[in-house]
């Protein structure tokens, strides 16, 4: 189906883009507040589940350890779970806020914390919230119950053995057209703003065909990577990436305007607390979708296409932390790594906007993808800081592709932690492909339907998937409990005792837990 699609984009150009812009309008229109509903719940769920007794279960069995440290793990995360996007929209989305402004009527300053605080919900705890689920439901049924890493094994305390037939097939090809559409919308924005960059420092001017070749060439770049495996490519362009965006983001810090910046972190938290439950459950019932559809459901949609991806990828690289810790490190850290990363980009944007010379705001309505070079042309050593920002775009591209592509290998063979290097150069190709295609058919708004429309099925799958992660663990809970107050032997040796729990346990939980 998928080479269908990219075959027909390539002959179809313009039809194809003329079906993109309908099934968007038809999307935001009817089932726009299904997207705002679903994230408000899976944010709440997360954070019941934070502080519910079952915290202390861990994903694993009770002597696993993590097999990353904490901040190689953290690398891995933000790598994988925002990336390029951030790139693309840490400047851009802020200037537009202000160019556009969601309320009018307000003063420039209050314009400006608007701007800040709407970028803010969109890449804060809702997106991470999207990921745990996903993330946890497959470390826990897998690691801890021994099934398959795939979407399908989620689904076991619902479906039974249903899983292995036409339910959990139905299941798994929405989880890869979620994985495929969402990765090739994040590389078609990075390489818009690759191709941005090296224009800017005189190497190539932006134009499709480039962007085209560009995708070429890093896709090959990326299939190395994947090919090598986890522990290889990808852990080692993951920690590149964190080194260099690190890099980066504190030449913009301390030669921006630090003070202004460090300021307003504090008190952009702040106001992002306060009004977080409005802005969740915000539909714009009195005003239209067109703001909505734009801004808010787009992102909601990226993230729960993106989501089979990273929450798969962030299980990969989660055995053996308890269910606490694993909310705590994927909620809180990254959010609030993601909010320094705006902060910087995006209120050093305003700064220049409001207090200096100005002229970002007209630039990015003309070009979003320029956005991030603008800002740096008015910092020093313009050509230095524009080269490596294009080469951290670059390293967070591949390690978007490689990444993607080992997750789909491994939903695509059974939840195999090692798939085959052929299923995996061959789905590094395609996702390269898909990207080209969506630039080829509409540019940003192909980007954007393709996020939209594969992200509609699978939010009901991660309904189902909360289901199921809570009747999993209520079903250990309750057999544990049955096994203790019904124990054989108090002389019976520790390990006897443990390996029986363990057996009865899995048995039990499969069948569907404990029957009055």
């Amino acid at each position: 189906l998928v080479s269908v699609f990219v075959i027909l984009g390539i002959f179809f150009t313009s039809s194809i883009g003329d079906v993109f812009g309908t099934i968007q309008n038809f999307i935001v229109t009817s089932f726009g507040w299904v997207y705002i509903v679903s994230v408000a719940f899976f944010l709440f769920f997360v954070i019941w589940l934070y502080f519910s007794p079952f915290g202390n279960i861990k994903l694993g069995k009770e002597d696993d350890l993590p097999e990353y440290r904490d901040r190689t793990w953290f690398a891995m995360l933000f790598s994988a779970g925002m990336g390029i996007g951030l790139l693309f929209y840490s400047v851009a989305e802020p200037i537009l806020h202000i160019v556009e402004p969601r309320n009018s009527g307000m003063d420039n300053i209050s314009i400006a914390k608007e701007a800040i605080n709407l970028t803010f919900f969109h890449w804060g705890v809702h997106a991470w919230a999207i990921y745990i689920i996903v993330g946890l439901a497959l470390a826990y049924f897998s690691y801890r119950h021994d099934m398959p890493l795939t979407i399908r094994s989620t689904m076991y305390p619902i479906f039974g053995d249903k899983i292995y037939g036409f339910r959990g097939n139905l299941v798994e090809i929405i989880a890869i057209f979620g994985t495929l559409f969402g990765v090739a919308t994040s590389l078609g924005l990075g390489v818009m703003q690759i191709n941005a960059g090296l224009e800017y420092i005189g190497i190539m001017s932006v134009s499709l065909r480039n962007q085209i070749v560009l995708i070429v060439i890093i896709t090959i770049f990326a299939t190395t990577s994947v090919v090598s495996g986890l522990n290889k490519g990808i852990r080692i362009l993951s920690q590149v990436n964190v080194g260099l965006g690190a890099i980066l983001i504190l030449f913009v810090f301390i030669t921006g305007p630090t003070v202004f910046l460090a300021s307003s972190y504090v008190q952009s938290i702040g106001y992002y607390m306060q009004n977080l439950v409005a802005l969740t459950f915000q539909t714009d019932a009195y005003r239209g979708v067109e703001w909505q559809s734009m801004w808010t459901m787009f992102y909601w949609g990226w993230w729960i296409s993106w989501s089979p991806f990273v929450g798969m990828f962030i299980a990969r690289i989660s055995k053996g932390r308890t269910i606490r810790e694993f909310i705590r490190g994927v909620l809180i850290a990254p959010a609030l790594i993601t909010f320094f990363w705006i902060i910087v980009f995006g209120n050093t944007a305003i700064h220049i906007e409001l207090f200096g010379t100005g002229g970002i705001s007209q630039v990015v309505q003309t070009s979003v993808p320029t956005a991030l070079f603008v800002l740096l042309e008015n910092l020093p050593v313009t050509f230095l800081s524009s080269l490596l920002a294009t080469v951290v775009i670059t390293t967070f591209f591949v390690t978007s592709s490689d990444s993607g592509s080992l997750v789909i290998s491994i939903l695509s063979s059974n939840g195999n932690p090692q798939p085959v290097v052929g299923l995996r150069f061959f789905w590094a190709i395609l996702q390269g492909s898909v990207a080209a295609v969506l630039l080829l058919t509409g540019g940003l708004l192909a980007l954007q339907t393709a996020a939209l429309t594969t992200a509609l099925p699978f939010c009901i799958v991660m309904i189902l998937m909360c289901y199921s992660i809570v009747k999993g663990l209520r079903s250990e809970v309750r057999t544990t409990k049955l096994i203790e107050d019904t124990k054989i032997n108090e002389n019976e040796p520790e390990e006897t005792s443990i390996n029986r729990t363990k057996i009865l346990v899995d048995n039990i939980f499969r069948n569907g837990g404990i029957k009055k």
